[in-house]
């Protein structure tokens, strides 16, 4: 009797927990099978997409700071969880590693993503007029 309640009290809080995750993919799902309708029935119509398609907000600044910044951020909680002393190997030390693998992964995007921008610019001062001055 009493394996019965505890399955079925980890069941409950099973459900409780994926059933806003399900709810949300499903919101998402239907946004993005109507955003493709209306679409479809505009290429159909004849009406540029630029009308329906709103551009994404850009953020300021170049990405790779975002990312170089995630990175360290998540390099210097990792090292955080890993001086917790409740023992050699433990739940926070995994969680820890998981956080400096991930913290590694954001860092060298944001370097690559940094050498990648900063050649973009030198090329596009070099292909820019140059700037005539008017007195």
């Amino acid at each position: 009797m009493d394996d019965i309640v505890t399955g079925i009290q980890v069941l409950i809080i099973l459900v409780g927990v994926t059933s806003p995750i399900i709810v949300v993919g499903v919101v998402y799902y239907l946004k993005k099978r109507l955003e493709h309708k209306q679409i479809m029935a505009a290429i159909e119509k004849g009406i540029p997409l630029s009308e329906l398609v709103r551009p994404k907000p850009q953020l300021a600044g170049p990405g790779w700071i975002r990312y170089v910044s995630l990175g360290i951020a998540l390099v210097i909680v990792s090292l955080g969880c890993m001086l917790v002393p409740f023992g050699i190997v433990n739940s926070w030390t995994i969680v820890a590693f998981g956080l400096l693998g991930g913290g590694a992964g954001w860092l060298v995007r944001g370097l690559l993503h940094r050498k990648y921008h900063l050649k973009d610019q030198s090329a596009n001062q070099n292909n820019r007029p140059p700037n005539k001055v008017s007195a």
